[in-house]
C-alpha cells in the first residue's frame, strides 16, 4: 500500500496485550457487538482498522495508548453463532492525532503515519551486529519459567524481523513491555528493548526463587 492512499480516519479495536506489526499476521475472535459492527463496515470498505492496547479504564472511557498498528483483513469467517474469526495482515504503524465525534458504536481516531513510513519498505534490512544465539537462548529460558510454548522451528523460516516482531507478539509480556516494544522505532531498537524486558524477568524471577 502507498503512503498516500493510507486513511487519516480509522476505526481502533483496543485489546489488551495484543500488538501486531508491519508484516506480520493477527488471528481475532470477534465477538462484541461493537466490534462485529467494526469489521462489518471494514469489510464493504477497504479492510482496514487499527488495533492498539487500552490504558487503565477511567469511568467515563477507556484511554488508548498512542501508538498501534493499521491491519487489512485478508482472511474472514462467519461461525454458525455469528462471531467472526478474522486475520490481520499488519501494514503501518500509527500515532494517534485525536478522537472523532462518531454516531457508531465503536471508536474512531484521527491517526498519522508519518513517524512509520520506513514500515512499508519491502526492502531488506540491515541489522547492527549483536548476538543472536545468547538472545534466543534467553528468550527460551524466559518462556520455560514461564511454562510458555513457542515453536522455533517455525519462527525460524521467517525473516529475521518477522520473527522477533512475532516473538514480541506471543511472548506473555506485561501491556506496558508490549507496549514499549512496538513503539521502538526500528529493528534495532526492538531488539535492544526486547533484551531488556527478558533481562528484567530473568532477574525477577530469580529473584523470587532465591526469597523462596
Amino acid at each position: 500500500m502507498l503512503f498516500k492512499s493510507l486513511p487519516d480516519k480509522i476505526a481502533l479495536f483496543p485489546l489488551s496485550r495484543a500488538i501486531f506489526f508491519p508484516k506480520t499476521t493477527l488471528p481475532l475472535n470477534i465477538f462484541e457487538d461493537r466490534y462485529i459492527q467494526l469489521v462489518s463496515d471494514c469489510m464493504k470498505e477497504k479492510k482496514l482498522f487499527g488495533m492498539i492496547q487500552p490504558k487503565i479504564r477511567s469511568n467515563i472511557k477507556t484511554d488508548v495508548y498512542n501508538i498501534g498498528c493499521l491491519g487489512k483483513i485478508i482472511s474472514f469467517d462467519e461461525t454458525a453463532d455469528k462471531r467472526f474469526v478474522i486475520v490481520l495482515s499488519g501494514l503501518i504503524r500509527f500515532k494517534i492525532k485525536e478522537e472523532l465525534k462518531s454516531n457508531k458504536i465503536y471508536r474512531e481516531f484521527k491517526v498519522d503515519y508519518s513517524d512509520f513510513i520506513n514500515d512499508l519498505n519491502l526492502e531488506k534490512k540491515n541489522y547492527k551486529e549483536f548476538d543472536s544465539k545468547t538472545l534466543i537462548k534467553k528468550i527460551k529460558l524466559f518462556l520455560s519459567k514461564k511454562n510458555f510454548f513457542i515453536e522455533f522451528k517455525e519462527l525460524n523460516k521467517l525473516d529475521f524481523d518477522q520473527m522477533i516482531s512475532t516473538i514480541c507478539m506471543v511472548s506473555p509480556f506485561s501491556t506496558e513491555e508490549k507496549q514499549k516494544l512496538i513503539e521502538a522505532p526500528n529493528i534495532n531498537e526492538k531488539i535492544k528493548s526486547l533484551d531488556e524486558i527478558i533481562n528484567i524477568n530473568l532477574l525477577d524471577n530469580f529473584k523470587n526463587n532465591t526469597l523462596q
